[in-house]
């Protein structure tokens, strides 16, 4: 049995792990975050009108390949995804929340959250994750399932094809304000796009599966995030409450909770890659960022992945790659 270390339990991450522990490895994943999600996390706050949910990273996701799609239709007859068609004909979303497919796949997985990854290492045992003062292994093999930026840091003492790969794809920035209101906001339909500052905003309280006050998800265009990425959360936050109450036909009622988050690594442009496999090293890399910004193509990254290393093949020749004891 090989045992596999991965980094990063987003949707690549967990797609890969769930595919090579029925192929009989044991998996670990380790996560920087208080729970199971990445960019399709969702948070909950409590309001004076009961919990509101925002899904403050990925809105919805497509369903466009077989093989993502054969997933989902599980997905849907366990009650974990309903479509929503506000949002496209071939649009889903998560129910209750959007990483409810995620803590699906990680039930049975072995998920160690609040690790943060500061380096991996590798010796005539294998490879070491380094989380703090501490290492955890050995591993047989490893797997950076994390946004391209963070993938470079972690492979590039290793590998350079790879991590000049993880280089070029870089992400834009995303500012996101989650807002919860007394009553309804007054705009038509339950969602807006490119309008002014503000990239995509959602009634996320009318998504299918949702309860709890009206809530609205805000997201803020690349641009404008890039050159406000240090602005302080609490400023961005009434920026984009404006913007959006700009649209409302009346006032805005009562404000019964408002945040922000940023998302330092959100939308990618995709490297066309699908999946990178180091057999010599067994040092592997998947994401969004090398097949196309889409949690479908995250999905796939993290299945081919799995499939390559099965098989002992490789994307392409890795000749500048090199060992690091």
């Amino acid at each position: 049995m090989k045992r596999v270390a991965i980094v990063g339990a987003g949707i690549a991450g967990l797609a890969c792990a769930k595919k090579l522990q029925e192929r009989g490895s044991e998996v670990v994943l380790f996560d920087k975050g208080r729970g199971t999600g990445g960019r399709m996390s969702s948070r909950r706050v409590d309001t004076s009108q009961g919990a509101a949910s925002f899904d403050h990273g990925a809105q919805y996701f497509t369903v466009r390949e077989t093989a993502f799609f054969d997933e989902v239709q599980q997905w849907h007859k366990a009650g974990l995804a309903e479509p929503w068609t506000e949002a496209g004909s071939d649009a889903w979303v998560g129910v209750p929340t959007m990483n409810a497919p995620l803590k699906h796949l990680a039930e049975r997985l072995d998920v160690r959250h609040l690790h943060h990854v500061d380096g991996l290492m590798r010796d005539r045992d294998g490879w070491w994750v380094k989380v703090g003062p501490e290492k955890q292994g050995p591993f047989d093999a490893a797997i950076i399932a994390v946004p391209a930026e963070q993938a470079a840091a972690l492979l590039g003492l290793h590998d350079i094809a790879m991590a000049t790969h993880a280089m070029m794809a870089r992400s834009q920035p995303c500012w996101t304000a989650m807002i919860a209101f007394g009553d309804r906001l007054s705009i038509d339909g339950d969602h807006l796009r490119n309008r002014g500052l503000i990239s995509w905003a959602a009634r996320n309280s009318a998504k299918p599966g949702r309860k709890g006050p009206e809530s609205w998800v805000v997201q803020a265009g690349g641009n404008w995030s890039a050159r406000n990425v240090e602005m302080e959360a609490p400023v961005v936050a009434g920026v984009l409450l404006d913007a959006l109450v700009a649209e409302a036909k009346t006032a805005a009622p009562e404000i019964l909770s408002i945040a922000a988050h940023r998302w330092r690594f959100a939308m990618t442009r995709g490297a066309d890659q699908g999946s990178l496999w180091n057999t010599r090293l067994q040092l592997g890399a998947c994401g969004d960022w090398l097949l196309g910004p889409r949690v479908e193509f995250a999905w796939l990254s993290g299945r081919s992945l799995a499939d390559m290393m099965v098989q002992g093949t490789a994307v392409q020749p890795m000749a500048d790659a090199r060992p690091h004891a």
